[in-house]
């Protein structure tokens, strides 16, 4: 699931949870209560792609941190051998 999706579904909970609010002014609690889960499923969804992206985030900048020490960890090692050869 991507963000595009979890923007999609905040879209399709906040439609829900207006149609829930028409039909309690309406009286018809029925199909404001199926609309109230719908929005509720809508909403987890969406708090789920959410999540996942960020995780993904932060193991991508966890992996490019420890590629970027690991770089100049050799780097310095590098030079303290060329300071020892020297």
């Amino acid at each position: 699931m991507s963000l595009d999706e979890a923007a999609r579904q905040l879209e399709a909970a906040v439609h829900d949870a207006r149609v829930s609010f028409d039909c309690i002014e309406l009286e018809d609690l029925d199909r404001a209560h199926t609309n109230a889960i719908t929005a509720r499923a809508a909403v987890d969804a969406a708090e789920y792609a959410i999540r996942v992206e960020l995780e993904r985030r932060q193991e991508q900048e966890a992996d490019e941190e420890a590629a970027s020490d690991a770089e100049a960890g050799a780097s310095a090692g590098g030079e303290s051998a060329d300071d020892r050869s020297g």
